[in-house]
């Protein structure tokens, strides 16, 4: 067994993994000989994607059908790993409203806070007291360069992917006494369905999945947050170190009108 399935194996759940990054995720863990619970909304893509990892790297690979804005996500999500030997959680779930913020339904920023908040604190603090318990594991949360600060066009998204954050590094802190990594992980855009599904205006640096998931594999443990690509670091170092806060969220905000507008 590797160190790295020892210390985060022998099971893996992956929340948003039907497709995309959480595919990438899936993918590079099952590799890594883990594994996986996979969750996501949609069975056909859970179960195709759990059929090729079995066949390609014969691990065991179960699959949920679960919304994970569903008011009792954290009994059915306490059924799914009963019995695991649960060593890892990678939420990569997201929720987005784009847009002006009022031209949104208010269901809508209701459903980013339920799924990229309200999900990761239910999953953190369910399996957080497993991975304590044992005294070994790892939390990633998928956060984002635009949690940053205040973005215009994705404001509920920017102000959910800052909790996501903030919830790592304190967790961080809290849980690597009991033995628990935690991550965060602030992507740039990434060339997933959901990202090319937003219709975006114009092109920008994007990454491939597998870069990004990759990335925060090899920095977990390293916590408690990591930027994929270059280019990406230089522009959270400009927005969070250089700029004042208000030329941050002014220059967010034109790029995205640019995006979405």
């Amino acid at each position: 067994m590797s160190a790295f399935a020892d210390r985060y194996g022998p099971w893996a759940l992956v929340a948003g993994a039907s497709e995309g990054l959480g595919e990438s995720f899936a993918r590079l863990l099952a590799g890594r000989g883990l594994n996986l619970l996979l969750v996501a909304r949609r069975a056909g893509p859970l179960e195709a994607l759990a059929a090729r990892l079995r066949a390609k790297h014969g691990v065991e690979v179960r699959t949920a059908a679960l919304d994970l804005a569903a008011p009792d996500l954290a009994g059915r999500a306490a059924a799914l790993v009963d019995g695991l030997d649960l060593g890892l959680l990678v939420y990569n779930a997201a929720a987005s409203a784009i847009g002006p913020f009022l031209d949104a339904p208010l269901e809508a920023h209701l459903r980013v806070v339920e799924v990229n908040c309200r999900g990761p604190v239910v999953l953190c603090y369910l399996l957080g007291a497993r991975l304590a318990a044992r005294g070994r594991g790892g939390i990633l949360l998928m956060a984002s360069l635009a949690g940053g600060q205040g973005t215009a066009y994705v404001a509920s998204y920017a102000a959910s992917k800052a909790f996501d954050l903030v919830l790592a590094e304190g967790l961080w802190v809290e849980l690597a006494e009991r033995g628990v990594d935690v991550l965060a992980c602030r992507a740039g855009p990434v060339r997933t369905p959901a990202y090319l599904a937003s219709k975006p205006k114009r092109s920008v640096p994007i990454m491939e999945p597998d870069a990004v998931a990759e990335r925060a594999l090899r920095r977990l443990g390293h916590g408690p947050v990591t930027i994929p690509g270059a280019l990406n670091r230089i522009t959270a170092f400009l927005f969070g170190r250089v700029l004042t806060r208000r030329a941050s969220v002014r220059l967010m905000g034109r790029a995205t009108r640019g995006l979405y507008g």
